[in-house]
């Protein structure tokens, strides 16, 4: 394998590993290679189906695609950001409450941390009832439904009609991308569904969501601004989307 082969590699790896990433974190994580050849890498990967060229970076083509990529695959990735999201969502728990908690990587991490007092939960991922069946305070409910093995989650018709007839004090939800235009969006059009009738059941809707998500737009739309009361994120997002959340009156934790 000629080194050209191998830079190639290494950024399809680097863009897998984070999702989505800027022109400028490719350049810095390859720093001896000029902006021209780096440019002309991206094209022909772009070409070759291995990666997706947007405007100002690049995108994973395990996103694009709909899979709403490996759970353990994400749930490597931007660690120290997911664990600062949990820690401030807990703050917004409260005991005696219903709450729907939704899959991915971190709702998985703040699952993990969820105290033991009275509540009602229900989650649509495997590994966030995992995370929970130590609790012995808390009555943990798994829907019914088709398993999204990417995502090791529950969806469909089954999950929907479940969460139709449970009225939620607080939602926590997941998202795959955020983007001005499309608003929050993720990769398969029955969990946007299953997302947006969480968000109709529920009194106080809290979205989770690293600041690599900010600038993302996936296939299907599940809500927007307006839709969401709390966005909980890394303290990272960008100065643009900081300000659309102040004009729709959306706490930013």
């Amino acid at each position: 394998m000629d080194s050209m082969e191998m830079r190639r590699n290494a950024i399809v790896e680097l863009i897998n590993e984070k999702g989505t990433v800027s022109f400028s974190q490719i350049k810095d994580a390859f720093s001896n290679v000029s902006e021209m050849t780096l440019r002309t890498d991206l094209r022909l990967l772009d070409e070759a189906k291995r990666i997706l060229r947007i405007h100002g970076g690049a995108r994973s083509v395990e996103v694009v695609i709909g899979t709403d990529d490996f759970l353990k695959r994400k749930s490597v990735r931007n660690i120290p950001e997911k664990q600062r999201i949990a820690q401030k969502a807990l703050t917004l728990l409260r005991a005696d409450t219903t709450v729907y908690l939704d899959s991915g990587s971190t709702a998985t991490v703040l699952a993990r941390q969820f105290p033991d007092q009275s509540r009602l939960i229900y989650t649509t991922g495997l590994s966030c009832a995992t995370e929970l069946a130590d609790l012995e305070k808390s009555t943990v409910m798994l829907p019914g439904g088709q398993l999204n093995r990417y995502s090791q989650s529950v969806f469909g018709f089954s999950a929907i009609r479940e969460l139709e007839r449970v009225n939620f004090h607080q939602a926590f939800l997941g998202i795959t991308g955020y983007h001005p235009v499309a608003g929050f969006t993720c990769g398969i059009s029955d969990e946007a569904i299953l997302k947006q009738t969480a968000i109709r059941q529920s009194e106080q809707v809290i979205l989770l969501m690293d600041s690599s998500k900010a600038g993302v737009k996936c296939s299907f739309h599940v809500c927007g601004l307006a839709d969401i009361d709390i966005l909980v994120s890394d303290g990272n997002l960008p100065q643009e989307m900081l300000a659309e959340c102040r004009k729709y009156g959306v706490e930013v934790l």
